[in-house]
């Protein structure tokens, strides 16, 4: 369950109140399309999101249609477009925090504009190479570090605090809107101009996105040497920040345990669909179409969710929802193939944004905002770092032993991953704390039924 975070602490919420004040009436849900800097925000973030919906179908095909990548060199490519996650996320964090983010997320789609132009010109004379692909993904991984925790911390400065979820929602429905739109227009792209000029069409997303952020007017305060410690205290801080925080530690572990899973079984996805099932470069575009088309429902409906079953209940069931429907992937060597991955891919996506939108929204008011891009680095840090080591250990036993046990081994992975939410205080809670100081020792909340 690949997720985007963040996190908590202080006796006062995000936006320095005592615990006991009112939180003030949230606004009409309208209000937000009328707010310039988050309007700018969304319209940047929705040309980025098609992009990188559209690298992510091509490049895979690119290594197995015409540099024909085996199972191995599969899961390599997949280690090292996530490997800076699990290196750099936590002098990330910090340093992100010594930058204005807005700053950072414009040079993020900047330079990964440009790294990503040297495929379609090394494919036009002729030059390119496995190699080039791999250097590619790393140098995209390292930006995207960066780029991802500015891009993540932004939310909180430019909207007030009881309007991050209400913004978290728009956001996410839009990337889903991109999860179901973006195979297909990628597929019918690569069919019309080949994977490297459909590669070549996703700078013009990044390059549009970073024209869109760059009109943002809210004006970010940058921290003065002087309040600033050193490097390492400050990662510690934020590591003991999440570590410290009975929820998330749960959420945490849950998190980065399906990663880990769902790596390895999406290295190998575009190689089982194609050579295993027979399904078309087209019929693999429509299956992650359709099946996304979940993710919308999930944008939607997930205050509804919240208010039937309960803020920290809807994070255990999502989870484990989603966990279970990762069976249907190995399941479709002997069931129906399209029907079969239609029907999974379709409630993983539901249940995987509902998870998401309701804890990233839980942590992101909690968190001091001084403090968002050392907790967003540390929750990557942790949560990222294990899908390196999915995706190269899905490549290397599935070379070893075939592709369909492997799925089987880490479908079966991805079940038993939503145990440290579904074991937790988090089934019993409604309501979500506002602050570290409503909880007690054994992390049980006095809103909780």
């Amino acid at each position: 369950m690949p997720t985007d975070d963040v996190p908590d602490r202080l006796p006062t919420n995000s936006e320095g109140q005592p615990h006991d004040a009112a939180r003030p009436t949230p606004p009409p849900r309208s209000t937000l399309f009328r707010h310039h800097d988050f309007r700018q925000l969304w319209m940047g973030d929705t040309v980025s999101v098609f992009g990188v919906e559209f690298v992510t179908f091509a490049m895979p095909l690119i290594a197995v249609q015409l540099l024909h990548a085996d199972a191995f060199q599969m899961g390599v490519l997949s280690t090292l477009e996530s490997l800076a996650f699990l290196l750099i996320s936590l002098p990330a964090g910090a340093w992100v925090d010594r930058l204005r983010k807005k700053h950072v997320i414009v040079a993020g789609d900047v330079l990964r504009a440009l790294v990503l132009l040297t495929i379609p010109v090394a494919w036009v004379v002729d030059a390119l190479s496995f190699v080039h692909l791999c250097i590619v993904a790393t140098v995209i991984g390292i930006v995207t570090v960066f780029f991802d925790v500015a891009n993540q911390s932004y939310l909180p400065s430019i909207v007030s605090s009881d309007q991050i979820a209400d913004g978290n929602g728009k956001l996410q429905a839009t990337q889903q809107t991109a999860l179901v739109a973006g195979p297909s227009l990628a597929s019918g792209l690569v069919s019309l101009i080949g994977g490297p000029l459909t590669v070549g069409a996703t700078s013009v997303c990044m390059a549009l996105s970073s024209l869109f952020i760059s009109r943002i007017h809210h004006r970010e305060h940058r921290p003065e040497e002087r309040e600033r410690s050193s490097l390492l205290a400050e990662i510690r801080e934020g590591l003991s920040l999440v570590l410290g925080h009975t929820l998330l530690r749960r959420i945490v572990a849950c998190t980065g345990l399906s990663n880990f899973a769902s790596s390895a079984i999406f290295a190998l996805i575009v190689l089982y669909a194609l050579r295993t099932l027979g399904l078309s470069q087209f019929q693999l575009g429509i299956v992650m179409s359709v099946g996304a088309a979940g993710g919308i429902l999930g944008a939607i409906s997930t205050s509804w969710v919240q208010r039937i079953v309960g803020e920290g209940r809807s994070i255990a069931v999502s989870a484990a929802l989603s966990g279970v429907c990762f069976l249907t992937v190995p399941a479709a060597d002997l069931l129906p193939s399209m029907p079969t991955l239609f029907i999974g891919w379709f409630f993983i996506s539901w249940a995987v944004v509902v998870y998401n939108v309701t804890q990233v929204s839980f942590r992101q008011r909690l968190c001091p905002k001084p403090l968002l891009g050392r907790m967003n680095a540390s929750i990557r840090f942790l949560v990222w770092g294990p899908m390196p080591v999915g995706a190269f250990l899905g490549g290397a036993i599935g070379h070893a032993i075939g592709i369909v046990p492997t799925l089987w081994i880490f479908a079966a992975a991805a079940v038993f991953s939503s145990l440290p939410v579904l074991i937790s205080p988090l089934i019993s809670m409604r309501v979500l704390p506002d602050s570290l100081n409503l909880l007690d020792d054994d992390g049980d909340d006095d809103q909780s039924s």
